[in-house]
């Protein structure tokens, strides 16, 4: 494990666009696991703005999603559809049939899950896997529990990530309760993480991660056991 302490958010930013740009680079035809939230805006933007320079070719590219919340579609200005393609999709050439989120509608989400875990294993597997962190440890939607679970799954959100995610919706009540996530054992299968994280709150938690015992109460603690994890964070 890497863990790379950087002076503030643009260098946490441009230094994960660097290496996702490299993953590009040596593989055109890469599987990019990506992720929403905050903290990778800044990353997607370096993206944004090498593709439109003309130093990045996304065309072979293959995108999966790591979650979705259930019972917003893909309209939805909170889904994770609709963030990807605002912040990502919509401005590079990725080809959009190969960019792949959880349907967060589906009828069965048992055996979507399982379908989303077999397209993952039919593409070869993620080749580099990005991550955020929650403030409580969870890495996808993978919140603290008595177990680490494997597969892609429905999760019942615990109320600190409902009130991390309040600020992206009108109210604290319209932020969903449930998600579909991709599995800690689908993380790890990725050949590479990168994970990312800035302010105070995320560096504490980050010292639990990497330091402390490797437990599900710490979904991200499991990270240790990765062969090529890389940690970038600021404490601001």
């Amino acid at each position: 494990m890497r863990v790379i302490k950087a002076a503030n958010y643009e260098e946490v930013s441009r230094r994960a666009a660097m290496l996702i740009a490299a993953q590009v680079l040596i593989k055109p035809n890469a599987v990019l696991g990506l992720a929403t939230g905050s903290s990778p805006i800044g990353t997607y933007q370096n993206l944004v703005a090498w593709h439109r320079a003309g130093d990045l070719d996304f065309s072979g590219v293959t995108s999966v999603n790591l979650d979705e919340y259930v019972g917003l579609d893909g309209t939805n200005d909170q889904s994770y559809r609709y963030f990807m393609n605002e912040h990502l999709f919509s401005h590079i050439n990725i080809p959009m049939e190969r960019t792949h989120v959880p349907n967060g509608l589906a009828a069965d989400i048992a055996a979507e899950g399982a379908a989303y875990d077999a397209m993952i294993a039919a593409l070869g597997g993620i080749d580099l896997q990005l991550l955020g962190i929650g403030n409580n440890g969870h890495v996808g939607f993978n919140e603290p529990a008595d177990v680490f679970t494997e597969e892609t799954h429905l999760v019942d959100l615990k109320e600190d990530t409902i009130e991390a995610n309040a600020r992206f919706f009108a109210s604290r009540d319209e932020v969903p309760k449930r998600a579909l996530t991709m599995g800690l054992g689908g993380i790890m299968r990725a050949k590479k993480i990168l994970l990312i994280a800035n302010g105070e709150a995320k560096a504490r938690i980050i010292d639990k991660a990497v330091n402390g015992p490797v437990t599900p109460q710490i979904p991200a603690s499991i990270l240790q056991l990765h062969p090529d994890c890389t940690i970038i964070y600021s404490e601001c």
